[in-house]
């Protein structure tokens, strides 16, 4: 039986509360990630925020066929040289710090590479981009803090992200009050939301499998964009 790859999912850092644990710091990965990985074919590695694997990425990564930055709180605008906006919050800088190692060292080994909402945005500062700290229309129906909206996502024809959605138009669930700002180097835009037109999906047409969507993919259980990740992080098995 050929071996499953391992897809590592990195984990939020916040205050938890179970059992007789109240506001404790937590590890913290919706099962959302870990199922759709999991019915994809791969097996589901959650990562936890840690300096010290972020100082050597790439033992870590050793262990990964391929990587999810998954979603969560806003990220330090310091990250990306950028002054606070007010409505920026709840930035973890140990996530930060993880996340971009990580995300730097998958791109310069062409690790398959997936980013979800907050994990895009990652994606994006990775590459030395920045971000709208607040969309123009966030607050109002298609994207709003705090809750699920559902609106419709243009692809680009032939990009990476239609075809891992297998769809040149498709419907999204989505959160995100924050954007991308300035591409990074080697990204370019491959979906915008309809109708008002903000960057949704962002891809690097250089390399192998990496793809930003600022929808939540993993709600959907047998999500396509997950899947396609997981055959990509197979190939790297097979190489």
């Amino acid at each position: 039986m050929p071996r499953r790859p391992v897809v590592g999912i990195t984990a939020a850092v916040e205050s938890a509360r179970w059992t007789v644990w109240e506001d404790v710091e937590g590890n913290v990965s919706q099962r959302t990630y870990s199922l759709t990985v999991g019915d994809a074919g791969a097996i589901p590695l959650v990562l936890p925020a840690d300096d010290a694997s972020a100082a050597d990425a790439d033992q870590l990564l050793d262990m990964l066929d391929g990587l999810v930055l998954a979603g969560g709180s806003d990220i330090d605008p310091a990250t990306y040289g950028a002054e606070r906006d007010p409505a920026t919050s709840g930035f973890r800088a140990e996530r930060d710090r993880f996340e971009l190692a990580l995300a730097r060292g998958a791109l310069e080994r062409d690790l398959p590479l997936l980013g979800v909402c907050r994990g895009a945005q990652m994606l994006n500062v990775a590459c030395g981009g920045d971000l709208l700290q607040q969309v123009p229309d966030a607050g109002t129906h298609l994207h709003t803090p705090g809750r699920f909206t559902d609106h419709e996502v243009r692809l680009e024809p032939g990009s990476l992200a239609a075809t891992a959605v297998g769809a040149e138009l498709v419907s999204v669930r989505s959160h995100h009050h924050q954007g991308v700002g300035e591409l990074g180097a080697s990204l370019v835009v491959s979906g915008h939301s309809v109708p008002d037109g903000i960057a949704e999906a962002i891809e690097a047409p250089e390399r192998r499998w990496t793809l930003g969507v600022l929808w939540h993919a993993e709600e959907e259980r047998r999500s396509p964009v997950v899947g396609a990740l997981v055959e990509a992080a197979k190939q790297e098995v097979a190489a």
